[in-house]
């Protein structure tokens, strides 16, 4: 039995994601949390097989707590089940080391066959996704902004767009808020932007958010 824990900070998402897991055959949903911060400390004292990770939830996030995961338990698989589509969110995301991506419109055979893929140990993206990720490659370098930023950038740049505070921001990553500023201001010069107003509408620009983000 393969157990599945469900992330994400919408009970409308976890109960959909749970009613399309019920009756698949070798798969157990056997806990939904809101947080990254929830996420970590269930793999820590239970036993777990598969993540189904959101990426924009409050706290951490999905992105840290995906790295975090991986990092102190390795046999765990992380899928992204995520709104987000556009590159280069799917590349960073595979980049940290997540499994698996999957739009929150996939189907429950399309679920069902990743989880069971990752679980043997293999990769799994939706064709979309697969395609768009090719095809970036021949993109211009220029094509969308936010490819230039770090993995660490594109984190703290979800995290200020969903409206959080440097200080706060600061100690959900264990970083100093001049740390933080650093990276905020390093990130508005490969914008070419001033202000987070700028930032949250250059991300609804390019598709790395979206009204249920804000």
């Amino acid at each position: 039995m393969i157990k599945v824990l469900l992330v994400d900070d919408h009970d409308l998402v976890r109960m959909g994601v749970s009613r399309l897991l019920a009756d698949a055959k070798g798969i157990e949903v056997v806990a939904e949390v809101a947080t990254g911060e929830e996420a970590i400390s269930y793999c820590k004292e239970q036993s777990v097989d598969v993540v189904l990770m959101d990426m924009n939830m409050p706290g951490i996030g999905g992105m840290e707590a995906t790295k975090r995961i991986i990092r102190y338990h390795p046999d765990i698989k992380i899928i992204v089940l995520t709104v987000h589509v556009e590159e280069p969110f799917p590349t960073k995301v595979m980049q940290i080391g997540a499994s698996g991506f999957l739009t929150k419109n996939a189907g429950p055979e399309q679920m069902v066959h990743a989880i069971k893929a990752v679980k043997a140990g293999q990769r799994y993206l939706t064709p979309e996704i697969a395609q768009q990720m090719a095809l970036s490659q021949f993109n211009a370098p220029d094509e969308s902004p936010f490819a230039s930023l770090s993995e660490r950038e594109l984190q703290i740049m979800m995290m200020i767009t969903r409206g959080e505070k440097v200080v706060d921001i600061s100690k959900q990553l264990n970083l100093s808020s001049k740390t933080i500023n650093s990276y905020r201001y390093r990130m508005f010069e490969k914008l070419s932007i001033s202000n987070d107003v700028e930032l949250t509408h250059l991300a609804i620009r390019y598709g790395m958010l979206n009204s249920e983000s804000i």
